[in-house]
């Protein structure tokens, strides 16, 4: 049976509580290369997203699968008890 254990460098992400937020975008066969490529900058740019998967549809039609990471905040603070 194969092993199926996480990387070294990305368990300590894991056992941080790193996931991964999904954006689905579908750009019709009309778009054109530049228009899609100034989408994508812009989602990649201003929403921090990263490109984790394309498909290209045989009418044309691509689909682009988007990720970011979930940083997931702590609190520091201590619950005083009286």
């Amino acid at each position: 049976m194969a092993d199926r254990r996480a990387p070294a460098g990305r368990n300590d992400w894991v056992t941080q509580g790193g996931q991964w937020e999904y954006r689905v975008l579908t750009i019709p066969r009309t778009t054109s290369t530049g228009d899609a490529r100034r989408l994508l900058t812009d989602e990649a740019e201003y929403g921090r997203w990263e490109l984790a998967r394309t498909r290209l549809y045989a009418g044309g039609e691509r689909r682009v699968w988007l990720r970011r990471k979930i940083i997931r905040v702590r609190s520091t603070l201590v619950s005083a008890a009286g």
